[in-house]
């Protein structure tokens, strides 16, 4: 059944409606602070997430319902034939040359086959819908992994002097070269050989959507708290303190402490965006968990209105204090002594970085009558500009 334009329109409607009625049961709360108020007034909030969860799930299908289709040469289209009859029979029969002439990857003896472009392409695709990281992030693609990324720390100086003044030499701008935290991500989904001989069974998207499944998890664990064992560094990994840009060392993130105690206040989320420098804040947003974002929900300015709000409009998305929230269900709870709340520019604080292409190795023997597809990638990640990332960290007593 295709998608209208009409579903997102009635989700929103719903959506305005829900936040309309949830606003009145937190009202009534905060007057007569009776637990079993508070509870639905919570629930309420729940509800409401899921409605705008929903109405970006269905603007994402209509979008990709819209999407052209891909101009895959008749190289490519050879080599995902030939790889689905590997799939489904094992025959390897020129798969290793065909991918070799569709640009895929170069051949790896020992790794088993590239998959195919366009079953890669949708396998990155799926996994940047089920990433926040990957939707906030910039994601790099390397045919190598000898990826390395010069960064600027400036420190060049500079002065006034009049014109017939002596110009005394300045200090050189000073430039860190930083490399990525690498490691191998594996999935292992299995299918019996009947599931493949069926002629209905989709054998490209059912890898797609087992992988994404599989991955999408351990990348957005990895991409926020790896510690770079043969993982990626996440960005709460690196070092953190209270000193502001400039003062403190390359690499060092910057956090503040909480206003309330143990709690994340409303005026907290007033202040603390202006901690990021004006040229990071235009693209910046929140990131934290779905529990921290229904204590969010709840909060009132000194005006009376509510710090969140709803994106009640086509690709509009939904605010915390007028900038949008990216929940990463691997960011830590409203504790006291953690970092639950980030607010940064993610594009230009942290990168990821995707050796090309995903390897799938068939193994019909281990668990018979399963037949294993061992599929791996490399991938890494680290925070290129500790400037553009800010931890708001939950003050402890």
């Amino acid at each position: 059944m295709a998608l209208e334009q009409k579903d997102i329109d009635q989700v929103t409607d719903a959506l305005g409606a829900k936040f309309d009625e949830m606003k009145k049961t937190n009202d009534k709360e905060l007057e007569q602070i009776k637990s079993e108020v508070k509870g639905a007034a919570r629930g309420s909030a729940e509800e409401v997430k899921e409605l705008q969860k929903l109405k970006g799930d269905l603007e994402a299908l209509l979008a990709k319902q819209n999407r052209p289709g891909n101009n895959n040469n008749a190289t490519t289209d050879e080599h995902k034939e030939a790889f689905m009859k590997f799939m489904k029979k094992g025959h390897e029969d020129g798969l290793g040359e065909l991918q070799v002439k569709a640009l895929s990857v170069g051949t790896d003896a020992d790794g088993g086959y590239a998959v195919p472009e366009s079953i890669d392409s949708e396998i990155s695709s799926v996994l940047r819908d089920a990433n926040v990281m990957r939707q906030a992030a910039r994601v790099i693609t390397v045919g190598n992994a000898d990826y390395k990324k010069l960064m600027n720390q400036h420190g060049a100086s500079s002065g006034w002097v009049g014109e017939e003044d002596a110009r005394p030499e300045t200090a050189t701008p000073k430039l860190a070269q930083i490399t990525p935290f690498m490691g191998e991500i594996y999935a292992n989904p299995m299918a019996t050989q009947t599931m493949l001989d069926d002629s209905f069974f989709n054998a490209e998207s059912w890898l797609a959507e087992e992988v994404r499944d599989e991955f999408a998890e351990q990348e957005e664990a990895a991409f926020t708290l790896g510690d770079g064992l043969k993982k990626p560094k996440g960005f709460l990994a690196y070092g953190s303190d209270t000193q502001a840009d400039g003062a403190r060392a390359f690499g060092t993130l910057q956090h503040k402490l909480s206003s309330g105690v143990g709690v994340i206040t409303a005026d907290d989320i007033k202040r603390f965006p202006y901690l990021l420098r004006a040229r990071y804040r235009k693209g910046a947003s929140w990131m934290g968990n779905g529990n921290t974002l229904a204590d969010l929900m709840l909060l009132k300015n000194s005006q009376g209105d509510y710090i969140w709000r709803p994106g009640l409009s086509e690709g509009m998305p939904a605010t915390v204090g007028g900038f949008s929230y990216l929940e990463n269900e691997s960011m830590p709870d409203t504790a006291a002594g953690a970092n639950a709340l980030s607010f940064g520019n993610f594009q230009r604080g942290y990168y990821i970085v995707d050796r090309m292409g995903t390897r799938v190795l068939r193994d019909p023997f281990t668990k018979k009558p399963f037949i294993g597809f061992y599929t791996t990638k490399r991938v890494g990640g680290m925070v290129v500009d500790s400037n553009a990332i800010k931890l708001l960290q939950v003050a402890a007593a």
